[in-house]
């Protein structure tokens, strides 16, 4: 009876250990497909073209979030001055009222991308269906100004789950990720800014910068001087990924 007792009870361990074990595997697995959904490198949900291997030193400079009429315009100053190109990822939303700034972009050789209608907080939690409605309400708005409609999309926050990844077939988009992230969202020091820009430099990159922020134009020039004394050139997206 004492070695029945004994092989239930090894039994019933055997059982929980199983359980827990599987439950760990979920939990892992839950954890990785949660930080794949704000990387859009990890290409779990989509391919997102963040960095093109290369060995010429050719670098993309985006900008998400504008247009802004105070500040873009500074931007777009610098890269006159430099003889730069650039994509500017655009919310729909925002482009009324700022329809000049939007052709001066086109006019001056930049590329336009579309970054969604809304740019809500909830915009990765929409259905697929409310979200390629919202993508081609910012398409159709870049379209009017520009004559041409946006091939290229970056997800708000660069947030990718299945919903967003169904959206962006239904809309036939090219995604834009990024390889330099300038965290000038969060970050008041304008030199550190620069300086994590700068120190990240490589062939084929991508680079994260915002244009409705104030100090976007002093952070510009100074990645623009630095990375040509480097031998670096700037692309717009479409030039580096052709």
């Amino acid at each position: 009876m004492t070695e029945i007792y004994l092989l239930q009870a090894n039994l019933c361990w055997l059982r929980y250990e199983t359980l827990w074990m599987f439950f760990g595997v979920f939990l892992l697995l839950l954890a990785f497909y949660v930080y794949a959904s704000f990387d859009l490198s990890f290409g779990v949900y989509l391919r997102a073209f963040c960095r093109k291997p290369a060995e010429e030193k050719f670098v993309a400079l985006t900008f998400d979030d504008g247009p802004h009429p105070e500040h873009t315009p500074r931007v777009l100053d610098i890269l006159k001055q430099y003889d730069v190109q650039a994509t500017f990822f655009l919310i729909g939303g925002r482009i009324a009222g700022n329809e000049e700034l939007v052709k001066q972009i086109h006019a001056e050789g930049h590329q336009t991308g579309n970054h969604s209608f809304s740019h809500t907080n909830t915009f990765p939690f929409h259905s697929a269906k409310r979200m390629a409605a919202d993508m081609l309400q910012c398409g159709q708005a870049i379209c009017q100004i520009t004559g041409c409609e946006p091939e290229w999309f970056r997800p708000p926050f660069g947030v990718t789950n299945p919903n967003v990844a169904k959206a962006v077939k239904i809309r036939n988009y090219k995604v834009a990720g990024w390889s330099i992230r300038s965290l000038d969202t969060v970050r008041s020091d304008k030199e550190k800014v620069i300086r994590r820009i700068v120190s990240r430099l490589r062939p084929g990159a991508v680079i994260l910068l915002h244009d409705h922020l104030p100090d976007t134009h002093y952070i510009l020039e100074q990645i623009i001087r630095q990375a040509k004394e480097k031998g670096y050139n700037f692309v717009t997206v479409e030039q580096l990924f052709g």
